[in-house]
């Protein structure tokens, strides 16, 4: 295809309006017009003699032609985005923005009380931290480097491995004087267990107390079902049963009871992931380094 028909003005509008969806909200993230959004992709229907969206009352959607197109534009400027990044990179110093994603509870309690001391010694890095349940797209940029409790299912991701998550159950005082506390595993049966239920993030083992001791293959439903470890804690401490949460998330066991503290417990291995392409990136190699040190000074992730 010549460069008329595929100038790079209107393959950046074209992408704008398969993200958003409609050329009014295009048209906002490119400072443009909804006439002029639509002009420039009409323009380039004309110039390639395909539709690449279906026009609704509600909205636009892509073609089959459209979608094709767009996974190739995707990932060009994802590419462009990550060279970008590189060539603005000092080589003298570590510059640029930095995408860091990881689980919702890992980051909201450990990542982001840390990220102080590694803001003050990098200055010239900003970090955007992208808190999520699922894991983002590495190889799309979604992010540029993870924190990920379990291997990367990606081939052509770069791993190193920070350590493990130990876990522990507990109660609090007021359910134990209720209810009593279950002496064996089998006794869990006859309990109140806080759950994650359905909804699990890509944590291997995490509702491992629901499976605890059972020999007939089936799990033990939740009296309560949350989607996140903090409001797990907050119901075990408000005494609505026994639930098992990260250590990380447990600085202080005031007011807690330990259950069954004999009972060996599964340990959730984390580790740091990135691109292949960003492998000589400074950010990610002292954001890495700055990841290595926390751990093993203060034992966050190891109690």
């Amino acid at each position: 295809m010549t460069g008329q028909k595929m100038d790079w003005d209107k393959l950046r509008v074209f992408h704008a309006v398969a993200e958003a969806g409609s050329f009014t909200h295009a048209g906002d993230t490119l400072n443009l017009s909804q006439s002029a959004v639509s002009r420039q992709i009409s323009a380039l229907e004309e110039a390639l003699s395909v539709p690449l969206f279906h026009r609704h009352a509600r909205g636009l959607i892509l073609t089959e032609q459209g979608e094709a197109l767009n996974r190739t534009v995707r990932e060009v400027f994802a590419k462009l985005a990550m060279t970008e990044a590189l060539l603005a990179e000092s080589k003298e110093k570590p510059a640029g923005r930095l995408k860091v994603t990881t689980t919702h509870s890992f980051g909201v309690t450990w990542l982001a009380p840390r990220l102080k001391n590694f803001i003050n010694a990098h200055p010239d890095v900003t970090v955007s931290l992208l808190l999520d349940d699922t894991d983002l797209d590495l190889a799309m940029r979604e992010a540029d480097v993870a924190i990920r409790m379990h291997p990367p299912h990606q081939p052509d991701l770069i791993q190193r491995h920070l350590g493990e998550l130990k876990s522990h159950i507990w109660a609090s005082p007021e359910y134990a004087k209720t209810h009593g506390l279950p002496e064996t595993v089998e006794d869990l049966d006859k309990h109140k267990l806080i759950l994650f239920g359905d909804r699990k993030p890509p944590v291997p083992d995490v509702d491992w107390l629901g499976d605890l001791g059972r020999k007939d293959g089936t799990a033990r439903r939740g009296a309560l079902e949350i989607n996140s470890l903090q409001a797990i804690l907050a119901c075990i401490r408000a005494g609505l049963g026994i639930g098992s949460v990260p250590d990380y998330l447990v600085q202080d066991t005031t007011g807690l009871v330990p259950v069954l503290p004999d009972v060996k417990k599964p340990n959730i291995n984390m580790y740091f992931v990135y691109p292949e392409e960003l492998r000589n990136s400074k950010r990610v190699s002292v954001f890495r380094d700055f990841l290595v040190n926390s751990i093993s000074e203060r034992n966050g992730a190891k109690h």
